[in-house]
């Protein structure tokens, strides 16, 4: 019987999804694109290699599928955060908090997303657009938290799209110098860091 629209077939087919997708993350980070197989992807998933290709087709659909999941999971909670959030400066800690847990915790995603996303900046073509999309989605969240902190006369009046990819690119680089063992201090030194240094920059004096 059906369970919130959802057969026990549809469950569990999403969880062998989910299994395989986790698996793929962490053979993608382990051993790049180019290193990682089908029979590592299923072997780390504990299933077998031809029950995987009943979801997947090819390795290169494996790797977009696991990007596209791990961007969607992100940008789900960076807006449920950023809406229970009540100040503009509240929503800017909210978004950065998420972040840089969100990579905390997913170190095999982190590995595999910025790769692609520096390979994008050299090959923007080959970018697949729902995953530019997704990022895309995360510029907008900094952008809408920018205008109502201008509509409020808290912020400065700044280009909105410029501005938003500056926090994205500073809260990039704190990421990157975390999980590369650059920092030496805890993640919440980071976050009042970051929450300062973005906010004297475009808080109204």
């Amino acid at each position: 019987m059906p369970v919130n629209g959802k057969t026990k077939h549809d469950v569990v087919t999403e969880f062998r999804n989910a299994e395989i997708l986790e698996a793929a993350r962490k053979v993608f980070a382990r051993n790049g694109f180019r290193g990682a197989s089908v029979e590592a992807i299923a072997q780390e998933a504990g299933i077998a290699k031809g029950t995987l290709y009943l979801y997947y087709s090819s390795k290169t659909e494996i790797y977009w599928a696991a990007l596209k999941n791990g961007l969607v999971a992100l940008c789900q909670e960076l807006k449920k955060q950023v809406e229970a959030a009540q100040e503009v400066d509240d929503k800017i800690r909210a978004y950065l908090t998420t972040k840089l847990s969100y990579f905390e915790h997913h170190r095999d995603f982190f590995r595999i997303y910025y790769a692609e996303f520096g390979n994008a900046i050299a090959h923007p073509d080959e970018f697949q657009k729902d995953c530019r999309e997704l990022y895309y989605q995360q510029l907008c969240i900094l952008k809408d938290i920018l205008a109502e902190g201008a509509r409020q006369r808290r912020t400065r009046d700044l280009n909105l799209e410029s501005i938003a990819f500056a926090v994205s690119e500073v809260t990039r680089s704190a990421i990157t110098q975390r999980l590369l063992g650059h920092s030496n201090t805890d993640m919440q030194e980071d976050i009042e860091f970051l929450c300062d240094f973005i906010w004297k920059g475009i808080a109204r004096q």
